[in-house]
């Protein structure tokens, strides 16, 4: 089986990464196959409502958008991680998010599994809401949303690598993988 990882997190070796390796290592320990992106290394544009999706079946925007709708079709889960920015899911993240407007038809990620990941500095919400707009648009696209212990992960941490002062939160992340597997297999 295949899984789609996506990171959002500018930062290299972010928390972000830290936890989505985590969240992944239950699917590699499984055999599956493991498609990672990491938006930072990406060019995404944003959407510019042009419609032509819409004429021709596909976006006409030639930039590395195209590698993730492929990714789409190949998967059989999805996990995403990122940061919090602004109490909410970064730029780099919201432009898939638009983007993936010219796949709403063909609906690739119908009936797949996902699994969300959010890491702020503060405690102040933002996680809350980056877990729920990934669900939000996970849901949009028909995925099955899985949950972790309760529902995505959600972290608190600043600075690259603090969180893997957190065996807590890392455990976090390996359930949330454990359960995008059983659930995938579920649905196999």
């Amino acid at each position: 089986m295949n899984v789609l990882g996506i990171s959002a997190t500018p930062r290299e070796n972010g928390n972000s990464d830290i936890l989505l390796d985590y969240a992944l290592r239950p699917l590699r320990e499984d055999e599956w196959q493991v498609q990672l992106f990491r938006l930072r290394e990406m060019t995404v544009h944003a959407c510019r409502a042009c419609e032509e999706c819409r004429k021709r079946g596909e976006c006409i925007i030639d930039d590395d958008m195209h590698e993730i709708y492929d990714a789409f079709r190949w998967c059989d889960a999805v996990i995403i991680s990122g940061p919090v920015y602004s109490r909410n899911i970064s730029s780099q993240l919201m432009a898939v998010f638009d983007r993936s407007y010219a796949t709403s038809e063909k609906r690739p990620l119908e009936g797949k599994v996902g699994g969300a990941i959010a890491v702020g500095r503060g405690t102040c919400g933002g996680q809350s809401i980056t877990i729920m707009a990934v669900y939000n648009w996970m849901l949009s696209a028909g995925v099955i949303c899985v949950p972790g212990e309760l529902n995505g992960v959600t972290a608190v941490a600043s600075e690259p690598g603090d969180i893997l002062r957190q065996e807590r939160r890392l455990k976090q992340a390996e359930i949330l993988g454990r359960n995008v597997l059983n659930a995938a297999r579920k649905l196999r």
